[in-house]
């Protein structure tokens, strides 16, 4: 889970599910209990894989291992195979035994460079150096507890291939965090590789694991979910003076700090808050040597967060003319560069395959266990599936529950910690929702753009 890039001039496409002809009747599958008994049966299988591969983590675009682990099993289930898929990425094809549609269940495999400090007996001991610093590797942010859940979703489905009305497709994906400098990766690089292709995926469904919702419990929200993020950068441009007579230049910091100012009221006084929420940041800023030296420029680098597709766009070009003319007004230049590479857009759920899941879900983890939740302003690459065809991603609760919520560790932190107990919740979901869609389709119309 993460926040990121492209230079983006338009909004993101949404989907409808509604009325093209669909089988009324649903086909004959297991029962949800009969679904949930043999997803229980490998509840420690599941475990044992998530504590190897929570011991031997690996960053993005590396996880070679890993790969292989999910290659082999999937291979040994009768699994069509293609690795290598955006650098280290997997994809499985299971074809069921009776004709259907395709959808596409999505884990991602990558770590942090993030050094534990809990006391596990599988913590990590893996070093690296990052950013020319030597530091540890972790599965800070739970998708160890992806892959193993979904290799545990796969064997249960593999078991039940000749039941199964339709295709399952399996997508390992790498580099959810970013891919290295320098490379592309992540979901945007498995779509452009064809990865919801060949046979052509109609829904996909992904889930996170939650530190600070309970385990066993399941977290959704309909339409934006979590939130696009864009990295900015605005280089301020003055003229250099001696700080005891700033007359003689124009202040490039004292524009920036107007500038800062300047964008907060973006939120508050552009976007209509009761519809959607938004964030913008200044997480660095950075200008000048001296304190008696007035520099010639100072920049600044920001996220933008929205969870609209037409909000993001006019966050954009807000804070475009927002920057270039209070720098104007103050005698300086603002150049703004709002990147396309390390940009995610908003994680859609379809609302009308989201609802039509509701029932799948309820089944997986009993109704009082399912939670509507607020929108998270947190970022996730999913979004790349979920914009090419109708798409929902829920979290699954990984907090004890004798912990309070304040006292959960958050994501991406050397505390961060997962009660295994709710690894068989997530198993359950994805095998109810995938048996669910195959027995009875969600009709829909596709994008709309």
């Amino acid at each position: 889970m993460k926040l990121r890039h492209l230079l983006v001039t338009g909004g993101l496409c949404a989907f409808g599910l509604s009325a093209i002809p669909r089988p009324a009747i649903a086909q004959k599958v297991p029962s949800a209990a009969k679904l949930n008994a043999r997803c229980d049966a490998l509840e420690a299988k599941v475990i044992a894989w998530r504590r190897d591969f929570h011991e031997h983590p690996e960053l993005g675009n590396r996880e070679f291992k890993t790969a292989e682990k999910v290659a082999a099993h999937l291979k040994s289930l009768g699994i069509e195979v293609q690795t290598g898929v955006a650098h280290t990425g997997v994809v499985g094809v299971l074809k069921g035994g009776k004709p259907g549609p395709v959808i596409a269940l999505r884990a991602d495999m990558d770590a942090l460079p993030v050094t534990e400090r809990v006391d596990l007996p599988f913590a990590s001991k893996v070093t690296t150096e990052y950013n020319g610093q030597q530091v540890g590797v972790m599965h800070a942010c739970g998708h160890d507890t992806h892959v193993a859940m979904m290799m545990g979703a796969a064997e249960v489905l593999a078991g039940m291939k000749n039941e199964l009305p339709g295709t399952v497709v399996f997508l390992f994906q790498p580099a959810e965090e970013g891919p290295p400098e320098g490379e592309k990766g992540g979901a945007e690089l498995m779509v452009k590789e064809g990865a919801l292709k060949n046979p052509d995926v109609e829904a996909v469904f992904g889930l996170h694991i939650n530190s600070i919702t309970d385990a066993g419990k399941i977290r959704y929200r309909p339409a934006g979910f979590m939130a696009s993020a864009d990295d900015f950068r605005i280089r301020v441009k003055g003229k250099q003076t001696h700080g005891g007579y700033p007359w003689g230049g124009v202040d490039p910091i004292v524009t920036s700090a107007q500038i800062v100012n300047a964008l907060q009221s973006i939120v508050s006084r552009n976007v209509e808050l009761t519809k959607s929420a938004a964030v913008i940041t200044v997480g660095s800023i950075h200008g000048g040597v001296r304190a008696n030296i007035i520099p010639s420029e100072v920049e600044m680098l920001g996220t933008i967060r929205a969870l609209d597709p037409d909000v993001r766009t006019q966050l954009h070009e807000r804070i475009r003319t927002v920057a270039t003319h209070v720098a104007e007004s103050m005698g300086a230049t603002a150049e703004v560069e709002i990147s396309v590479t390390t940009a995610y857009p908003v994680t859609y759920n379809d609302p009308t395959l989201t609802e039509a899941m509701l029932p799948y879900l309820e089944a997986a983890a009993g109704k009082e266990n399912l939670v509507l939740t607020d929108p998270v302003t947190g970022a996730e690459d999913f979004s790349f599936f979920a914009q090419e065809v109708p798409g929902f991603f829920f979290n699954v609760g990984g907090k004890p529950k004798e912990v309070a919520k304040e006292d959960a560790a958050p994501h991406h932190t050397p505390d961060f910690y997962i009660d295994e107990s709710g690894l068989k919740t997530g198993v359950r979901a994805l095998v109810n929702v995938a048996v669910g869609y195959l027995s009875k389709p969600v009709a829909h119309t596709g994008p709309k753009r």
